[in-house]
């Protein structure tokens, strides 16, 4: 009688390898321990390379025993399979204290070192939120962190086409430093993504730095860039013109109220690069900068934007008219823009009019997402619009803001509105509508 449990008589024994390399990629480097200890086949195919291109270690402020446990099995893999890595994301959320921050700069100083030897094909790398102008971040070891990347990306260059580094909130001469690893092998950079949002602090004037001017010329074939709206002038528009019009494709641009965002850009430099480098797209999301005056003075006419973003944070300022955004600005985009975000606080402001002639007047917009104070009857209105062809939304998001507790009555109308149009919302829509007592 043949026994079944023998190992070399199961099936698992004769899995060719690249079913067993499919199976084992999706398991968690505990399972992946020990599954290698099942046999020599299966310990040798789980030193195949193929298994170990991407590494993304979490690291938390107050970690339980097993998350530290985790922690320390993907630093150990990432060192011992370091040699194939093609994709690294480091985690850093809510760091909130000296001592944390300092241990966190000594575990990223060995990692460092030693990917920085072995790591010969590295694609990407991503190290997010680091908040260095924090209280917590000592002078010694945010000096040492910053050295310790700097002599990472340095090494890494040659290969490097996507870094992330957004939320760092670096000094200007710390930040350039970092940009200026990138390229101080051959004197330009072939990375091609790059992620600079909230890189530097808030308060920095960082368009009227001459060293971050030198710093991105040097970046050569940029197709996508992300960075905040105070790093932003006519030098830096004229610098991607010269050095990436030919691969550019997309700016992410974010704009805060907390930063330098009074500097006047020519429309002249944005037809400029929109000319040279044809298949650009721009977006932007705005935090709390919502008057018109200040809006109009960003978002200009000759910039090719795809999506915008204004954001009012639940803040209220009576002076945050948006009627006029909605009436005379923003349809300037009417031919290109095709994302529109507004998550907005306003109570003694009805927009619903304006809204639905907005969508209706921008005749590339997708994607609809509102959150605001409106009426019920709003929905009715726009599916009714999008129903007979009148607009082109495939995403239609609304949260409706209201100041009564109970909304059983609202809800019940937005039921009625959603059978009313149940077969649109299904065929053809990615549809969600709520009410929200504020």
């Amino acid at each position: 009688m043949e026994d079944n449990s023998d190992p070399e008589q199961s099936s698992w024994a004769h899995l060719p390898d690249v079913c067993l390399r499919n199976i084992f990629y999706w398991l968690d480097d505990k399972d992946r321990s020990q599954a290698a200890l099942v046999c020599v086949k299966w310990s040798q195919v789980m030193h195949s390379g193929s298994l170990w291109r991407s590494r993304s270690i979490t690291f938390l402020s107050r970690p339980s025993r097993a998350h530290v446990l985790e922690v320390q099995r993907a630093l150990f893999y990432a060192k011992k399979f370091g040699r194939y890595l093609e994709h690294l994301e480091i985690k850093l959320p809510n760091p909130y204290s000296t001592a944390f921050t300092q241990k966190f700069q000594v575990i990223m100083r060995d990692l460092l070192s030693h990917l920085g030897k072995c790591s010969h094909h590295l694609l990407s790398f991503s190290i997010r939120y680091l908040e260095l102008d924090r209280y917590f971040w000592r002078g010694m070891a945010r000096a040492q962190l910053v050295k310790h990347l700097a002599i990472f990306l340095k090494r890494v260059s040659k290969h490097l086409e996507c870094l992330d580094l957004k939320g760092a909130r670096t000094t200007t001469e710390d930040g350039c430093e970092l940009l200026n690893s990138l390229s101080c092998v051959t004197n330009r950079s072939i990375i091609c993504k790059l992620n600079i949002e909230d890189f530097f602090s808030h308060h920095l004037h960082v368009y009227r730095s001459s060293l971050f001017h030198q710093t991105m010329s040097k970046l050569h074939g940029l197709v996508v860039l992300s960075l905040n709206y105070s790093c932003l002038s006519d030098e830096l528009l004229d610098t991607l013109q010269e050095h990436s019009a030919h691969s550019l494709r997309t700016l992410n641009i974010k704009c805060h109220v907390s930063e330098p965002h009074g500097q006047v850009i020519w429309g002249m430099s944005w037809a400029k690069l929109a000319k040279s480098a044809p298949k650009l797209t721009v977006n932007f999301v705005c935090e709390r900068i919502l008057k018109h005056d200040h809006l109009a003075r960003i978002l200009l006419v000759d910039i090719p934007v795809r999506s915008i973003s204004l954001r009012s944070c639940y803040s209220n300022d009576p002076e945050w008219i948006m009627r006029p955004t909605l009436t005379d600005l923003l349809p300037a985009y009417r031919h290109v823009l095709e994302k529109l975000t507004l998550e907005l606080n306003n109570d003694c402001e009805l927009l619903d009019g304006e809204l639905l002639q907005l969508t209706l007047a921008c005749k590339r917009l997708s994607y609809l997402k509102v959150w605001a104070y409106l009426s019920v009857t709003f929905m009715e209105r726009l599916l009714q619009n999008r129903a007979e062809g009148k607009c082109s939304l495939t995403t239609i998001k609304v949260k409706i803001y209201t100041a009564e507790q109970d909304t059983t009555e609202k809800d019940q109308l937005l039921c009625d509105i959603y059978r009313k149009f149940k077969y649109l919302i299904d065929s053809e829509l990615n549809y969600f509508a709520t009410t929200y007592p504020v």
